[in-house]
């Protein structure tokens, strides 16, 4: 199925936005990497919803201002594009980065959203100031952290040979602006724990069995904080349930949505 890309301009933003199917509308914020896009999951996904994948600012072609400092401020942006979009009971999935930011937009405003699942979300610490709950990706360097990453180290091998200049560049900035972004306080909002109980729709999380950089018990922490919240755990899966196990994946959020 062919996907449309567009810019939506919010503000002084002009949103990279990639569409693609019919059907009911679905949010897919994607991980830090952003593989999702071009992911076999979300070409059956696109069967019967029609789906919107935004670039984040800093990702892609969309720059990020000064202003946009945090997970939390990215929040803010997608509620805003929604309301341009004029989009309602929309299923919100979120991955990874992803799944954070999904979280922040719905301790704020949940009116256009229908349903949210949050699959190996970053975004909250519950332990003291030493307690390592979130892998500390820039400390262990990038072989360790897809080890840490993928339960098949190699659906997570890529050979930048391949890529053109342009996409390189993509992948350098994406990675600079995911830093920026996550960097300090690492990978959490100290808030947001403190609103999860906020949170007024249906709310799944998913997550890999073999995640190493968050875990499931993490997972399951997280999960706790969100009224009525449930959550599955995929054997075999590391970080991106998603893109490991799709049809597992697809089984598990299947009926959810539906």
């Amino acid at each position: 199925m062919a996907a449309e890309t567009t810019c939506i301009s919010i503000g002084d933003i002009a949103i990279e936005l990639r569409r693609v199917g019919t059907g009911r509308p679905l949010l897919l914020l994607g991980s830090e990497e952003m593989l999702e896009p071009d992911a076999a999951f979300v070409a059956t996904l696109a069967r019967d919803h029609e789906i919107f994948i935004p670039s984040p600012p800093g990702f892609g072609q969309t720059k990020r201002p000064a202003w946009i400092a945090s997970p939390d401020d990215i929040a803010y942006l997608y509620l805003s594009l929604l309301d341009t979009l004029a989009l309602d009971a929309v299923n919100v999935i979120g991955c990874s980065l992803g799944g954070w930011v999904a979280a922040e937009m719905a301790v704020k405003n949940t009116a256009r959203v229908r349903r949210l699942v949050l699959v190996d979300p970053y975004g909250i610490k519950l332990g003291g100031p030493l307690s390592s709950e979130i892998a500390d990706i820039w400390q262990i360097g990038p072989q360790k952290t897809a080890a840490l990453k993928w339960y098949d180290p190699e659906k997570g091998k890529l050979d930048t040979t391949k890529l053109s200049d342009e996409q390189l560049a993509t992948m350098v900035r994406n990675h600079e602006s995911f830093a920026a972004l996550c960097w300090e306080p690492y990978m959490h909002n100290r808030q947001l724990p403190h609103r999860l109980g906020r949170i007024a729709v249906p709310t799944l999380m998913v997550w890999g069995a073999e995640d190493g950089l968050v875990s499931p018990a993490y997972g399951k922490a997280y999960a706790d904080l969100i009224p009525g919240a449930r959550m599955t755990v995929i054997p075999d899966a590391g970080h991106y349930p998603h893109l490991e196990q799709p049809a597992a994946f697809l089984d598990a959020i299947g009926n959810f949505l539906r």
